[in-house]
């Protein structure tokens, strides 16, 4: 099993959290997949997740390949119980990207939000693990 960069699991909370820096691309985003879709088929309860982007300089994902992930994050992970990603971001790209992922998602057990202010970030929606 490869180790991923940037991937903290907390068990104790439970949240995996990812901090992708400089170019995010197909290839990184579908190592993060594989490592997620691993880490829920062994996972004894449901994880939330939070992505910080802040960090990433430049996106490389088109939009068929955004639509085409959000599809089979949809389909993958219906009847399984509801969690939450949250995406921190800080430019408009990131913010583009998140909310095609967020509207796809819609109406699954994937609550999608966008997240654009440090301050709800540290103290918001993201961190209240409880439904």
């Amino acid at each position: 099993m490869e180790i991923l960069p940037d991937i903290q699991f907390h068990e104790d909370l439970p949240l995996i959290v990812w901090k992708p820096r400089g170019i995010l691309d197909e290839a990184a985003v579908n190592k993060i997949l594989a490592d997620l879709v691993r880490r829920e088929a062994t996972a004894v309860k449901p994880f939330n997740r939070f992505c910080d982007l802040s960090a990433v300089e430049s996106f490389h994902l088109t939009f068929k390949y955004v639509f085409h992930f959000a599809l089979h994050r949809r389909l993958s992970y219906a009847g399984r119980e509801p969690v939450k990603s949250a995406f921190y971001v800080t430019r408009p790209q990131a913010a583009q990207i998140v909310k095609i992922h967020a509207l796809l998602t819609d109406f699954s057990p994937l609550d999608v939000r966008c997240l654009k202010n440090a301050k709800r970030r540290r103290s918001g929606w993201a961190f209240q693990l409880n439904h």
